[in-house]
């Protein structure tokens, strides 16, 4: 293969990497690229679990045989059975070399790189039960950590590859672990843009989105919908007499025991909206698991170590609340029933629905909440008469004679 070829090759590797959305795009992009630029017909891209001591293939690209899939869940090798990435490779490194790729065929080491003691042996088997020649294996390194392989087979019958394959694999793995470093770069953004980071739960933009997402459901299909709103209490007092060291403590722990709580309702969301707020959105569950998993984060808050327990109301489509037609009416709900809990000092949730008053309250906010939020931007208003938190009527006072 000429070099303008294996040239514009690389470019085209780099490129279609660059224009991958997701990881498992930029995954395949790189196994098909280093494919067809070193005229191969499978490629699979593999990372190295540390912590799990094995290698984790990340897709299989090309021909494909009937026990492969393309991106598999569970395909894994322990490292002890390719010693190469853990034992050889490492001791180059470390004397200065560079981790060049090798050559092995289904007839065993030819001498392309690999010592015998550390030629890997299930390589080799899986080459022939697979109906493969031979594959070129790339270390894929980054940080100055291996980080994983990049492998390129040719079919049984196909010319081998030879020490210039072997050394432009090398070249195409440092391509791929430039591209891959810049999408998990772009990874960890994206996850920092909706993640709290003190908790480690979702945002309030992470909210948004999602509520929006399932209100959507629920207008098309009718997909239960539900919100648990929650004030922790006495964070205050804690910043106040122990300072905000401790209080990001208990913020913290009540995190994980939404989040624990959270598990209970399948695939909820659990979510820090900012201060001492919290939230959980729930999408399928029936109202009424929903609310057992709300008694439970009560209980469970109210057992924290400094905290005060914790204010919480829920809202559920699932449940008599009216029409639904935007995520900030079901906030607006969520949140008026969270006021009441909190003003009643009530040692469970109040339900939407299920406490007269809310509805009223979602719709006209009283005074004392405006300044806080106005329960999402609730239009504005006097409570009714008789519902509690609503100002008393106000009273003429008589001018004094003379005025």
């Amino acid at each position: 293969m000429g070099e303008d070829v294996r040239l514009r090759a690389v470019v085209a590797l780099a490129q279609a990497m660059a224009s991958a959305h997701t990881p498992r795009e930029t995954w395949r992009a790189a196994a098909l690229g280093a494919r067809d630029a070193l005229g191969g017909s499978f490629a699979a891209l593999s990372m190295w679990e540390r912590d799990l001591g094995r290698l984790k293939v990340l897709v299989n690209a090309g021909a494909r045989t009937a026990d492969e899939e393309e991106f598999p869940d569970s395909e894994t090798y322990p490292v002890h059975q390719f010693s190469e990435i853990t034992e050889f490779l490492h001791e180059r490194w470390a004397g200065g070399g560079e981790p060049d790729a090798w050559v092995e065929t289904a007839a065993g080491p030819q001498g392309t790189g690999v010592p015998a003691h550390a030629a890997p042996r299930g390589r080799v088997a899986a080459l022939r039960r697979r109906g493969r020649g031979c594959c070129v294996v790339a270390p894929i390194v980054m940080h100055g950590r291996a980080w994983g392989e990049l492998y390129v087979a040719r079919p049984a019958g196909e010319p081998v590859f030879d020490r210039h394959d072997a050394d432009f694999a090398t070249v195409l793995a440092a391509v791929v672990a430039a591209g891959i470093a810049q999408t998990e770069r772009l990874e960890e953004v994206r996850r920092l843009a909706f993640t709290d980071p003190l908790t480690g739960l979702a945002n309030r933009r992470a909210v948004d989105m999602r509520l929006d997402e399932a209100v959507e459901r629920f207008l098309a299909d009718g997909t239960v919908v539900s919100l648990v709103v929650c004030d922790l209490n006495g964070l205050k007092r804690v910043n106040d007499t122990l300072g905000h060291a401790v209080g990001d403590r208990l913020l913290e722990r009540f995190g994980s025991v939404l989040s624990y709580c959270g598990a209970m309702l399948p695939g909820a969301l659990a979510a820090r909206l900012g201060g001492d707020e919290f939230c959980l959105v729930a999408e399928g569950p029936a109202a009424d698991e929903v609310v057992a998993a709300a008694h439970e984060l009560c209980v469970r808050a109210g057992d924290l170590e400094l905290g005060e327990g914790v204010a919480c109301g829920v809202a559920s489509t699932g449940d008599p609340i009216g029409p639904v037609r935007s995520a900030s009416r079901l906030f607006r709900l969520a949140d008026a029933a969270q006021y009441r809990a909190k003003a009643a000092r009530a040692p469970g949730p109040v339900v939407a629905g299920r406490d007269g008053t809310v509805l009223a309250l979602a719709d006209h906010p009283p005074l004392a909440a405006r300044d806080r939020r106005s329960f999402r931007d609730a239009p504005a208003g006097p409570l009714p008469a008789g519902i509690a938190g609503a100002p008393p009527p106000e009273r003429a006072v008589p001018e004094p004679p003379g005025a």
